[in-house]
């Protein structure tokens, strides 16, 4: 008798493990790794990705820009699809950008847009969302117009800038996103969401090219261990993590399955600005830093070829030299020399230590790191520390509203090779400013970034905003990632790259012999 795996398999549908529950299906609103998979699969920009990264032709068969620098032509597809038949028009993607600005829909990457004319005024609600730079001047042709240089193709291949079929979001409001409801127009179509269990997909028989994987289930993932075991065990085709651990060790074990690339994306832990005990106590949040031995992280906590980060922004973003900190040069015992001089300057010492809850989301390796940096704030400093773990969406809501959090996991995955995508977020206006951080200085550099005529006169602006930011201790750097995966031997066509997006129509299946 032929037994079955613990997880079965269809051997035509690629099963791919992606983390938390996606928070949402609804491009706009989309934040995290989990829901950008998915919609990757499910829709198409104007701009897409190929399998390495680079930039290519996606609903729109063709771009320029015009000689004044500022104004962008997309040529839409004459064969564009939804997923229900319909003709896909430019009318259409003009009105599915304006939703996205609109004020209501609380676009949290908007900022990223805020060189296209007026976005940042209507999505402010301070002018009517027919006065975005976003106009269809036939059935075919979408103009933008921007204020000043922007990376437009790059943008076009984010979520949010993803069409949606409004049809469906009139008639089923916040439910849109539901099987049966959702229509997209990218390579597959949602068939299956069982929260917090798995989302199934099937090709979309209206995608100009069919896909040849026929159908991909994304697998709610959240612990590491078990998405490992359920991988050895043949249950998945790919992993969103692996395991921390010693990087020889998972070589030696699944060779070359274990996928390990440079990433730009940082992890740090951020400080709730807005609220004791850290509001106004630079010299505290300095020493938490100071205390925190970045290598014994990188090569025994996480242990798959992360680097040390004593920054914000990666290093190997394009044209872009950040700052270090002085700090950084220190030996170790030297930095933990100074954060005891800091923490008593705060008003701390061993007869009166500091208390302090660090939180995260459900995860053996956010669990793992947590403890490490918990007991090398104890060893080094006495600080006591509580350390509560929540599911994704508990968590995403509690850092947002900045009421009970004091300490909370961070961490940045870049939307595209732009320092600007990573330190635009910590302005007074950035949706993502989770630490409450605000400081004028900071927010007009980045405003001057934003408004720089040339590339070099930008990137100067940027890198003294960071070293502002890392100056103020807003922040707690641990390290920069990398991306890793187990990939099975019969998936075939999977590529690194800088940004770990891996469209599944990319991809393909071998089959065993019958």
């Amino acid at each position: 008798m032929l037994s079955m795996p613990l997880w079965a398999r269809d051997p035509a549908t690629l099963v791919r493990g992606n983390g938390p529950e996606p928070s949402t299906l609804d491009p706009a609103r989309c934040q995290e790794v989990a829901c950008g998979n998915i919609l990757r699969d499910l829709f198409e920009g104007l701009v897409t990705e190929a399998a390495d990264g680079r930039l290519v032709p996606g609903l729109a068969e063709s771009w320029s820009l015009a000689d004044d620098g500022r104004t962008w032509t997309f040529v839409l597809r004459e064969d564009a699809r939804w997923s229900n038949g319909e003709s896909i028009d430019a009318m259409q993607v003009r009105d599915s950008l304006r939703r996205a600005f609109a004020p209501e829909t609380a676009a949290p990457l908007a900022a990223l847009y805020d060189g296209i004319r007026n976005a940042t005024a209507v999505q402010r609600g301070e002018l009517p969302v027919e006065q975005l730079g976003v106009e269809a001047t036939d059935s075919h042709t979408l103009v933008i117009h921007t204020t000043r240089s922007l990376p437009l193709p790059s943008l076009m291949a984010l979520p949010l800038a993803f069409p949606v079929h409004l049809p469906s979001v009139e008639e089923h409001g916040s439910a849109f996103t539901r099987p049966g409801n959702l229509v997209s127009n990218g390579a597959y179509r949602l068939v299956e969401w069982m929260p917090q269990s798995s989302l199934t997909l099937e090709g979309s028989p209206h995608f100009r090219d069919a896909p040849a994987i026929g159908a991909v289930r994304f697998e709610v993932t959240e612990d590491a261990a078990s998405e490992l075991q359920r991988f050895a065990a043949g249950g998945l085709d790919v992993t969103e993590v692996v395991p921390p651990g010693s990087q020889d060790y998972w070589r030696a074990r699944f060779g070359e399955q274990l996928r390990i690339a440079p990433y730009l994306g940082v992890f740090y832990l951020g400080f709730n600005l807005e609220r004791e005990p850290f509001r106004d106590k630079h010299a505290l949040r300095e020493a938490l830093s100071l205390a925190v031995d970045r290598d014994i992280l990188v090569r025994h906590v996480s242990g798959l070829g992360e680097t040390p980060a004593y920054s914000l922004v990666p290093p190997g973003v394009a044209g872009y030299d950040g700052p270090t900190p002085a700090w950084a040069s220190m030996t170790q015992g030297e930095r933990e020399s100074l954060a005891r001089q800091r923490y008593a300057e705060a008003g701390y010492s061993a007869d009166k230590p500091l208390h302090v809850e660090l939180r995260y989301n459900t995860s053996t390796p956010h669990r793992r790191l947590a403890l490490a940096v918990a007991a090398m704030w104890r060893q080094v400093l006495g600080v006591r520390t509580e350390l509560r773990n929540e599911e994704w969406k508990v968590f995403v809501g509690n850092r947002k509203q900045r009421v009970i959090t004091q300490v909370f996991r961070g961490g940045w995955i870049a939307d595209a090779d732009d320092p600007l995508n990573f330190l635009a977020a910590f302005a007074d206006d950035g949706a993502l400013n989770w630490s409450g951080y605000h400081d004028a200085n900071f927010s007009q550099l980045i405003e001057d970034a934003r408004n720089a005529d040339s590339l070099p006169i930008r990137s100067a602006k940027l890198a003294e905003a960071e070293a502002r930011l890392l100056g103020d201790h807003a922040i707690l750097p641990l390290y920069f990632y990398t991306s890793k995966h187990l990939v099975a031997p019969r998936v075939n066509g999977w590529r690194d790259n800088l940004l770990d997006h891996h469209l599944s129509r990319w991809l393909s299946l071998e089959r065993a012999d019958e």
